[in-house]
């Protein structure tokens, strides 16, 4: 979570240089916000990709452990099996 409130500052502060420096003239500021910006960006959208193949991982893991769970008369491991699918949905929503 610290990442994510770290990459939307640098993207907010980035883009306020920008701005500013394009309204002064003063090119490197703008410069340097643009490129501020644009490494926030991309670093939100790898976390972003990072967050969603875990948020898979977890729904197939869940949906196994629920089938055998469910197979073996495990409820303990059916219950953990329909948390993990759910930790998976929200991972893969966010």
């Amino acid at each position: 979570m610290t990442d994510r409130i770290s990459n939307a500052f640098n993207s907010t502060v980035g883009g306020a240089k920008q701005s500013i420096g394009e309204t002064i003239g003063n090119n490197n500021l703008a410069a340097s916000g643009a490129q501020q910006k644009a490494q926030a960006d991309a670093a939100q959208k790898a976390a972003d990709a990072k967050t969603h193949a875990e948020g898979v991982g977890n729904k197939v893991k869940g949906s196994v452990q629920q089938n055998v769970g469910s197979m073996t008369g495990n409820t303990s491991m059916e219950a953990r099996g329909h948390a993990n699918e759910v930790r998976g949905d929200m991972k893969r929503n966010v």
